[in-house]
């Protein structure tokens, strides 16, 4: 883990800390930020989906201190993120009402565990028929499904635009992992899946251990990078004392990414360290498989990266050299599609400045 020396290093410093054990110093680095410094931090904030864990301290503070001009922009801040996140939870739960009423079972991932913050996408998984899903989503509520690339056809995902909706909402469907590589795993989001109530509402979400892998999915074999929301959601499940790290395991290891899953937690057990003074209570079977930690991630492009090489790239390795010796041939011959569809992807961002409809 770097030493902050940027101002965008310094901001996502202030994010962990202020997220984790906010001290007076946090409080005044902020309060000394000039007006468009501020609005730098808030748009960072909105990037790791901690705007509400962020401002609600920093409100508090300032009103306490009577320095009522970041008093006020804080709360202006939190005003319009709530309403943001009130009409993006109506929306979830009329979704997830429709498809539990037709017999389409769905599980909430990802967007729930920023609680009281929200992510940009309302993620969902289910195993129903994709057809079914469609002419929900289009009878229902006048969705538009949006252009499908490369990469989402292979890994079986869907994405709708909603009419006074400003996410976009996010269909896994039968599938989880960057080529859709995973069956068996991607069926105990449904299998497993607990209640949650968030604001009165219902939701199913994933079990706890589930949680973690798809947090993993997402940043150990697909973005390389973490959020400082990831940092902060794992430690408050664990802190939580309802993750099975033994069940956890059984989950990964027969997915091949129990390798990943063990990282993921190292990297945010260091930050703990660093951020709260304590490491998180991971058994030794969990350290022990962890190729690595917090000491490897640097802030680069506004987050937290993980080097793709060669630390990201040996743990596709042990994932596609699992599936292989497993037998799991379609997952085998998926998972060698990543390399290419990666490349035209780097080529298609080089070229265009975007890489859409790749990846």
């Amino acid at each position: 883990m770097s030493e902050a020396h940027t101002l965008e290093e310094q901001n996502i410093h202030s994010l962990l800390q202020l997220t984790l054990a906010p001290g007076k110093a946090d409080f005044e680095r902020i309060f000394s930020l000039t007006p468009a410094q501020r609005e730098d931090f808030l748009r960072l904030a909105d990037s790791h989906h901690v705007v509400l864990h962020a401002l609600v301290p920093i409100a508090r503070r300032a009103a306490v201190d009577g320095n009522m001009e970041v008093a006020a922009w804080a709360e202006a801040a939190i005003a319009a993120e709530q309403l943001r996140i009130e009409n993006a939870l109506d929306f979830l739960q009329r979704i997830c009402g429709e498809l539990e009423a037709a017999g389409c079972p769905a599980t909430v991932i990802k967007t729930l565990e920023h609680q009281p913050d929200l992510g940009n996408d309302l993620d969902l998984y289910t195993c129903a028929e994709p057809q079914r899903i469609v002419r929900i989503l289009v009878n229902r509520f006048n969705a538009g499904m949006e252009p499908r690339s490369w990469g989402d056809r292979l890994a079986n995902k869907w994405n709708f635009a909603m009419p006074g909706l400003k996410e976009s909402v996010e269909f896994h469907i039968q599938r989880l992992g960057q080529t859709g590589e995973h069956i068996a795993l991607a069926q105990r989001f449904v299998a497993r899946r607990v209640s949650r109530q968030i604001g009165g509402r219902k939701f199913f979400v994933p079990a706890p251990e589930e949680a973690v892998v798809v947090a993993t999915l997402q940043r150990m074999y697909r973005h390389f990078y973490f959020r400082v929301c990831d940092i902060v959601n794992t430690i408050n499940l664990v802190d939580m004392g309802s993750l099975d790290f033994a069940e956890l395991r059984r989950s990964a290891e027969p997915a091949g990414i129990w390798p990943g899953v063990a990282t993921y937690l190292a990297i945010v057990s260091d930050y703990s360290q660093k951020y709260r003074g304590t490491m998180l209570p991971l058994p030794e079977f969990v350290r022990q498989a962890a190729g690595f930690g917090g000491e490897k991630i640097r802030v680069r492009a506004r987050f937290l990266r993980v080097p793709i090489m060669p630390e990201g790239a040996q743990l596709f390795t042990r994932q596609v050299t699992h599936a292989a010796l497993s037998g799991d041939v379609p997952a085998t011959l998926r998972l060698n599609l990543l390399p290419p569809l990666a490349l035209a992807a780097a080529v298609a961002y080089r070229l265009t400045g975007s890489d859409k409809g790749v990846w």
